[in-house]
């Protein structure tokens, strides 16, 4: 009895430093490169109906990302609820490349959707069309006038 308990236990053992041994090797892999997306406009300010050209320059380290899963641009004017989503092939040198023509004039933004390498990167960017209409987040970064913040937290505290 004491043999089989003796042999159970370095059974056990055994078992034991090679789930460590196994723990270690994965630990010591490399993570993956994160997947960058460079999103370009050109030019970021048009006159209506004059081309627009959108690149998503995608990179995985040093890799040009030519087998995304799937790229999609996502566009509208400022304050609008409807999104245009534009599905874009690989152009040439990991870049996604769509080109495009605006009739309204104001204030438009670009998102580019890319899912690669069980990675997602989705930047913005924003550009005008003639004249520029009022950015959607214009209302939220400026300060509203007249108001001095430090002597509204003053005036919370007693001071």
């Amino acid at each position: 009895m004491k043999k089989y308990l003796a042999g159970m236990i370095s059974l056990l053992l055994l078992l034991l430093a090679a789930s460590c041994s196994n723990d270690n090797n994965e630990q010591d892999t490399p993570l993956p490169e994160l997947l960058e997306v460079k999103l370009t406009v050109n030019p970021e300010k048009a006159e209506p109906n004059q081309a627009i050209i959108f690149e998503a320059k995608v990179t995985q380290g040093k890799e040009d990302v030519t087998d995304a899963d799937k790229v999609t641009f996502e566009i509208w004017r400022a304050h609008d609820e409807k999104h245009e989503k534009i599905d874009v092939k690989h152009s040439e040198n990991g870049i996604y490349r769509l080109e495009k023509n605006f009739d309204r004039e104001g204030t438009y933004y670009i998102i580019s959707h890319v899912s690669a390498r069980d990675m997602h990167n989705m930047p913005k960017k924003e550009f005008v069309v003639g004249t520029p209409s009022e950015p959607e987040d214009a209302k939220s970064t400026q300060p509203m006038e007249g108001m001095d913040m430090k002597d509204d937290h003053e005036a919370d505290n007693g001071h």
